[in-house]
C-alpha cells in the first residue's frame, strides 16, 4: 500500500485541518462542517492526479480542443455518520461519481473495550470501479478495514484510495500490513503519533462526527 502524507508539505490544508482541531472554533458546528467539507475538496484535488485519463475533442465557439478527462468509473464510500461531509467535499469535485454507505460503530464490553460492528450497507456494484472510501479520521484502522471488507460484497475495485483527515501512527501501520496490494493508496492529512486507553488521537481534534451534527446519547 503507498502513503500519502499530504501536510508534509505546506498548503491551504493545512489552515483548515488546523481550525478544524482549534477548541476555539470547534464551538461552530457550521464553520466545522464547512471545513471538513473543504478539505475533502482539496483532498480530492490531490487525489486527482493518480487516476486514469482519456483524451477527446472539444468543440469550442473558435475551434477544436485537446482536453484531457477522468476515465475512472468512481464510487465515493464513506462511513455513517462522521464521514457524511467528508464524502459531500469529494462529491463537489467527483460529480458524477456513484456513491456508498456503509454503517460502523463501536460496541463497548467495558470502559476501555470495544468491537467494531457493520449494520447497513448501501452501494452500487464495486466490480471493476475505482473506490474511494473515506472516513475523517482513522484511530485504530479497523472500521476502515471491516467497512471495506463489507463492500467487497458488492464487487472487486480495479483500485482502491482509502482517506482520512487525520489518522494515528498505528492505524497507518495496521492498513498498510492488511492492504499490501499495489492497487491501494492511504491518503492522510496529518498524521498523530499516540492512541489514548480509550483508542482516541492524541492531539487529534475530538469526535469528528459529535462536532459536526451534535453529541449522540
Amino acid at each position: 500500500m503507498k502513503v500519502n502524507h499530504l501536510i508534509e508539505e505546506n498548503s491551504l490544508l493545512c489552515h483548515f485541518v488546523a481550525e478544524m482541531r482549534d477548541i476555539h472554533t470547534q464551538t461552530d458546528a457550521m464553520r466545522f462542517r464547512r471545513n471538513v467539507e473543504r478539505v475533502g475538496e482539496i483532498m480530492a484535488y490531490e487525489l486527482s492526479k493518480k487516476l486514469n485519463y482519456t483524451s477527446r475533442q472539444v468543440q469550442t465557439p473558435l475551434g477544436v480542443a485537446e482536453c484531457t478527462q477522468v476515465s475512472d468509473q468512481i464510487v465515493i464510500g464513506t462511513i455513517l455518520r462522521a464521514g457524511l461531509t467528508l464524502h459531500q467535499g469529494f462529491l463537489n469535485y467527483f460529480d458524477k461519481a456513484e456513491n456508498a454507505f456503509v454503517s460502523a460503530y463501536r460496541k463497548y464490553k467495558d470502559r476501555l473495550n470495544f468491537d467494531i460492528f457493520i449494520e447497513y450497507i448501501a452501494s452500487p456494484s464495486l466490480e471493476g470501479k475505482t473506490l474511494l472510501l473515506v472516513d475523517p479520521m482513522l484511530a485504530t484502522g479497523s472500521s476502515m478495514e471491516l467497512a471495506y471488507h463489507a463492500l467487497l460484497t458488492k464487487g472487486k475495485p480495479s483500485e482502491v484510495h482509502l482517506v482520512s483527515i487525520i489518522a494515528s501512527q498505528q492505524a497507518v501501520e495496521t492498513l498498510s500490513a492488511s492492504f499490501p496490494e499495489d492497487n491501494v493508496t492511504l491518503w492522510v492529512a496529518a498524521i498523530d503519533p499516540v492512541l489514548d486507553e480509550h483508542a482516541y488521537i492524541v492531539p487529534g481534534l475530538g469526535d469528528a462526527g459529535d462536532l459536526a451534527y451534535g453529541e449522540k446519547l
